[in-house]
């Protein structure tokens, strides 16, 4: 793979500069595709793809929904103080996360959209085909992150230079579906030619966020089937907390961008170990003290995601600090119980004991779904901690306003500004 990479590099710096050139005068919703790729370029530019989809959003981009999900805060905070301040701080449409997340989303469809574009003109082929349902895989991922963030957002099919308004959430969810199925027919099997490698895209990769999109939608039904048709896939199955974190081979991760450090800079846990830690960090971002608290000494899950070091509380899934990079996980069979057990209500019950006791931890027995939506909003908070979901639960369940303590507004983010001034058609969020 890295020297594939080595290899793509003129065409992708040369696509990328006609990019930028673009990205000057129009809005990052709004770019042209001039390239044109050969059957031999694409394999070179699908890795470029997945750089590009791993790379642009930039690093705060996959815990932003946790800096403003109540269990992260300030390093210099004390006890927890400043949590609110915190998260309004961030969502502003001046912050440069909320900026850098819009623009580097917007940045990789552009490449998405391009090898899109070429491989429909293609002779069909059995990779031909594969190589389309990847490339649909990563239009509806960034969708999805652009949806959960934003709420709906200009839909982009083809590179353009014409400026558009946003659509409605509604036709981004109809977009990401579409996306999804395509995904879900055409990308590689996990056992196939991939021979289990979660680096790569899947069917099964494909179907997992399309469980998390149907949870998202409130598609109950149709998430459990999902989610339960991958839990009894033969080929994956719930496995040690700690491989998925520390790049071992594991039964359990569906996938994760490998993140090498020749081709990538995100170093998470730079934003969260100290210096004084052995692998040194910037200390940018710490747990609040109710986060170090909700695992219990039999959960198997904690010493992987909290430490204290040096009288100091980090979060520890991404743990080479300045030494390198860390894998992202994107989807893991663990979501797949959680999603399982609470699109069933109650009758998931099994679902969520079962990924209670492969963590360490005794069965619950609920006595109503009010809580047993708890009990589960809980589990997910402690299996998918500093992975990105948990404003994202407190907002789709109802519970953020109440839970966070934030204001109505701050169930969406804004717009960027930036944004706003390039496109004119371009409407800001309720509030802001």
């Amino acid at each position: 793979m890295n020297i594939k990479i080595m290899s793509l590099g003129l065409l992708v710096l040369m696509l990328a500069s006609a990019c930028g050139n673009q990205l000057d005068l129009y809005p990052r919703s709004a770019v042209s595709s001039e390239s044109d790729l050969t059957e031999d370029d694409v394999e070179s530019f699908l890795i470029g793809v997945y750089q590009s989809v791993q790379n642009d959003p930039g690093r705060e981009s996959y815990i932003l929904p946790d800096l403003v999900g109540g269990d992260l805060n300030s390093a210099g905070s004390t006890n927890g103080g400043g949590t609110n301040a915190f998260i309004s701080n961030i969502l502003r449409p001046e912050h440069g996360y909320v900026n850098s997340s819009w623009k580097g989303y917007y940045e990789a469809l552009y490449q998405v959209n391009t090898l899109i574009a070429n491989v429909k003109e293609m002779t069909p082929s059995d990779r031909i085909n594969q190589v389309n349902g990847t490339a649909h895989y990563f239009r509806a991922y960034i969708y999805y992150n652009l949806l959960i963030k934003f709420g709906g957002v200009p839909i982009i099919r083809e590179n353009t230079q014409e400026k558009l308004p946003r659509n409605s959430a509604e036709e981004v969810w109809q977009f990401i579906e579409e996306d999804l199925s395509v995904a879900i027919e055409q990308a590689p099997d996990f056992n196939g030619e991939l021979g289990g490698d979660f680096n790569y895209v899947s069917s099964q990769a494909a179907k997992a966020l399309m469980a998390r999109a149907k949870l998202g939608q409130g598609k109950m039904d149709e998430a459990a089937t999902l989610a339960e048709e991958l839990i009894n896939s033969p080929y994956l199955s719930l496995d040690s907390f700690d491989k998925m974190f520390r790049r071992q081979d594991n039964s359990e991760l569906i996938f994760a961008f490998v993140n090498l450090t020749i081709e990538s800079s995100i170093n998470l846990s730079t934003l969260f170990y100290t210096y004084a830690h052995p692998q040194s960090g910037s200390y940018v971002f710490k747990p609040n003290p109710w986060a170090m608290e909700m695992f219990s000494g039999s959960d198997l899950r904690a010493e992987v995601s909290v430490d204290t070091y040096d009288g100091l509380d980090v979060v520890n899934k991404y743990p080479s600090g300045q030494t390198g990079t860390d894998q992202l996980n994107v989807s893991r069979l663990a979501e797949m119980y959680l999603i399982s057990a609470e699109a069933q209500g109650l009758a998931g019950l099994d679902r969520l004991n079962e990924l209670r006791e492969a963590r360490g931890l005794t069965p619950v027995s609920p006595s109503n779904e009010e809580d047993y939506l708890e009990l589960v909003l809980e589990e997910r908070r402690r299996e998918l901690f500093a992975e990105g979901f948990r404003w994202v639960d407190l907002v789709r369940t109802g519970k953020a306003v109440e839970e966070l303590g934030i204001q109505q507004r701050e169930t969406l983010m804004p717009i960027p500004e930036t944004e706003l001034l390039l496109n004119e058609k371009l409407e800001q969020n309720p509030g802001y």
